[in-house]
């Protein structure tokens, strides 16, 4: 028996004129997505709770059973440890985005239109440590560049910890309970980073981020990769967002001893992987994904087959739908889905025996094409295989989810819980 829990990132949306009122996954081609809804059970969730728009990081800690209240520490810790950065507790750690900047701080671009290229954020990082030296208070940094525009900042104090208990650089997040929620309206400009208690930790955080932020800005700006860009036409990188500060270690329970099992992650994200590795389950390398989804499905199809005897349970994340929805294309959205659907499902789907699995299909959380950004929306779920008793409804989307008899889950957390008991009455 196996499980398969695959969480399809910022798949749910909301109903959209052109498309008939569907949303993208109402309107997409999902043949294999309908097939196991016909099979199974089917119901909504909230991956972190009502009201709630939960960026990755927390609606990910929470649909894999672990209380984002509790556990979680800020993106920045996850971020870090997801790329391969070391930090300790009064450390302070910091998820960025290199940006375009214009005259009077404006944001041009929070992704520097999305056509930076690893190599292209690898020299202009390898710069920003060479050339950036924080004086504002003894402190040293690691910066490093992960995927696209995407990047993790750790700043050591040398004499005194540090608090992250600071507000944002980038105007699109803010914090709430010391998590990352995304705002649904904002403007375009670049922020102070400003204490957020009266401590003298907030303060030298929050020095030495502005500091961090001014510093890389010049070094960024007449950077030969920018001039070039500039030259070509395309947006400058020239600035450098952050966002969701942690200044702890985070520690959460191992996942295999809490249930008895064997988990492998398949996510290519460092946010994703950082979590699945803090949660005691072993990795799996991946590439980042592509522009080609049938190459980048056929490839973790291979490497899921290599490894598939060797574990009971396989957490996937599929990026894909999300990029599309940032951008409000929502035909593209419909068919990045479908084509999750013929490569990934559809191929799974053939390789195994739903006799013999258990299969959960959900997202991390919605990302309406309407919107731009993360919603509190509830998310669709599908949990077929082995001895569930169809709930005879024949589409995978959010208004037939509606009618499913799992009905709503109004916390992530309580998914995990549900899906391991099912597992083991399954291999009882």
């Amino acid at each position: 028996m196996k499980l398969f829990y695959i969480v399809i990132d910022g798949l749910g949306d909301l109903p959209i004129k052109e498309l008939g009122n569907e949303t993208p996954l109402g309107f997409a081609d999902t043949p294999n997505l309908d097939y196991l809804a016909s099979k199974g059970k089917l119901g909504l969730m909230y991956t972190v709770g009502e009201g709630v728009s939960p960026e990755s990081d927390v609606a990910v800690i929470s649909i894999l059973g672990y209380d984002p209240f509790k556990y979680h520490v800020g993106r920045g810790p996850i971020e870090a440890y997801g790329a391969g950065l070391s930090m300790k507790d009064g450390d302070l750690a910091l998820r960025c985005n290199f940006a375009t900047l214009g005259g009077d701080d404006r944001i041009i671009d929070r992704r520097a239109g999305r056509t930076l290229t690893t190599e292209e954020a690898r020299a202009l990082s390898e710069a920003v440590n060479h050339k950036v030296r924080l004086e504002s208070h003894p402190a040293t940094f690691k910066f490093k560049n992960t995927f696209g525009h995407r990047a993790v900042l750790v700043i050591e104090s040398k004499d005194a910890p540090l608090s992250a208990e600071i507000t944002n650089t980038d105007p699109a997040y803010e914090r709430i309970h010391g998590m990352g929620v995304a705002k649904q309206k904002f403007e375009m400009v670049l922020k102070k980073c400003i204490p957020l208690k009266d401590s003298e930790e907030a303060r030298r955080a929050a020095d030495l981020v502005n500091e961090f932020t001014e510093k890389s800005h010049r070094v960024l700006d007449k950077h030969e990769v920018n001039r070039r860009r500039e030259a070509e036409g395309k947006l400058k990188a020239n600035v450098i967002l952050s966002r969701d500060a942690g200044d702890k270690v985070p520690k959460f329970f191992n996942i295999n001893e809490r249930y008895g099992v064997r988990f492998v992650c398949f996510a290519d994200m460092p946010v994703e992987r950082g979590i699945a590795k803090l949660a005691g389950m072993d990795l799996v390398d991946l590439p980042p994904p592509t522009k080609n989804v049938k190459a980048d499905c056929t490839l973790r199809i291979k490497k899921l087959m290599e490894v598939y005897d060797r574990y009971d349970c396989f957490y996937i994340h599929i990026k894909g739908p999300d990029e599309p929805g940032h951008d409000g294309n929502f035909r593209r959205k419909a068919e990045i889905i479908s084509q999750i659907d013929e490569f990934f499902i559809g191929e799974l789907m053939s390789r195994i025996s739903l006799e013999e699995t258990l299969i959960c299909i959900t997202a991390d959380h919605s990302t309406p094409c309407c919107l731009k950004a993360h919603s509190d929306d509830p998310v669709p779920l599908l949990i077929a295989g082995d001895k569930i008793i169809s709930d005879n409804l024949r589409k995978f989307s959010e208004k037939i989810c509606k009618k499913g008899s799992l009905g709503m889950l109004d916390r992530g957390t309580k998914l995990m819980p549900l899906l391991m008991k099912m597992f083991k009455e399954a291999i009882s």
